[in-house]
Order: C-alpha cells, then structure tokens, then sequence
C-alpha cells in the first residue's frame, strides 16, 4: 500500500514518506512479507536523510532485511505471511529470521516512538528544534534495554549529530515549497502504521514466547 492512499495526492507537496514505494502492511491481519520488507527498506531510506554518521543503524537495519529476505526466498509460497515464516522456522529449529525480526523490530520501534515525539511536540505548538532528547528518550524505551555499554556509547555520540527539527523537516520535505505542515500531515500517517506492524509483531513475539531468545 502506498501513502497516498492516506495523504493527499499533490506532486507539489511530495514529502520523503510519500516518495516511498511501499507502505506498511495491515497490521489487523498476518503481515504480507515481502511488503514488510519492502516497507522497512522506506525506513532506512529516511534514515539516510539523518545524516551520514547514522551509517551503522542503516547497516544494521539493511543487514536484518537481507536476513529475513533470504529466509522468505528459500520457499516464497509458505513464507507469504512472516508470521507464519517465523513459526515454521521455530518447528525447524532454526533462529535465523526469528532473531533479525526481532532487531529489525526493535529498530522500527525506536524510529516510530522518534516520530511520536515529534508529532506530539509539533501537536502542542513547541516545534523544539533540539531532537536531541526525543533520539534519547525513544532509544531509553525501545533498544537501550538490550544493548551493551558499547551499543550505548555508540548511541550517545549519534544523538549529538541529529538535525535540528527546521533541517530534518527540510530534507524530509523533499521540496523546498513545503511546509512542515507537509512533513507532519505525512509523518503522522506513516507513524501510525509502522507502530501498529512493531505492536503486532511485539505481540506475536510474546504470545509465542520469542522476545528474549
């Protein structure tokens, strides 16, 4: 599904989200895998637009795509639905895509609570332009608790290189003519279905026991 089945249609108000080919899945129902995957391919597309030193999050999240896609192709049919694919691989004993999905997860997570910040901040008309603290608060909540020192470290310095709030709705805006009232409209659309797949797929996760292998 694409974003501008939700966001209004206008070439002159394109942001990144409505640039990006595929949108999340309906997540009240078992989720399309190759949809997902294509869909959190968007997410680091606007990861990118962070900033060069967001590098490793970008590895990360494209290494855990590669994973779980390979995974999908070793047999498309049955793999159609991820959550089938991961309860099939659980009958194999095997962990391969089970543990990728679970980072991949997290990180979707981390990145949807970002965009939660944001848009309660701009809802309540403080447009904060220090993202700082948002970066650190959706981190504290979402991948903090399973990283080392050094993945916190590794954090710690990321966050200092965030844009400002007028920069990051800049190159998010894709046009200069937008507005960030452009930026948020879309955001607002987008975080809604990325949250709703991580709370699906957090759910799935502890229904069946697999969040803390």
């Amino acid at each position: 599904m694409s974003l501008k089945d939700g966001a209004v249609s206008n070439e002159e108000n394109r942001t990144i989200f409505t640039s990006i080919a595929v949108y999340f899945p309906d997540a009240n129902e078992n989720l399309k895998t190759i949809e997902f995957l294509d869909a959190s391919s968007g997410v680091v597309t606007i990861v990118e637009k962070f900033g060069k030193v967001f590098a490793p999050v970008v590895s990360d999240m494209n290494g855990n795509i590669n994973k779980i896609r390979k995974k999908y192709e070793e047999d498309s049919q049955s793999h159609h639905e991820i959550e089938t694919m991961i309860l099939k691989e659980q009958v194999e004993g095997e962990l391969f895509a089970t543990e990728s999905l679970i980072w991949l997860k997290r990180a979707l997570h981390f990145l949807s609570t970002f965009f939660q910040y944001i848009i309660i901040d701009s809802d309540t008309n403080r447009n904060t332009q220090d993202l700082a603290p948002f970066l650190k608060k959706a981190y504290s909540e979402s991948l903090e608790p399973y990283h080392g020192w050094l993945g916190s470290q590794l954090f710690n310095v990321l966050s200092r290189f965030i844009p400002s709030r007028k920069n990051l709705f800049y190159t998010l805006a894709l046009d200069r003519h937008n507005r960030d009232e452009h930026v948020l409209r879309d955001m607002r659309i987008y975080h809604q279905r990325m949250m709703a797949c991580v709370a699906r797929l957090t759910e799935f996760y502890a229904a069946h026991g697999l969040e803390n292998l």
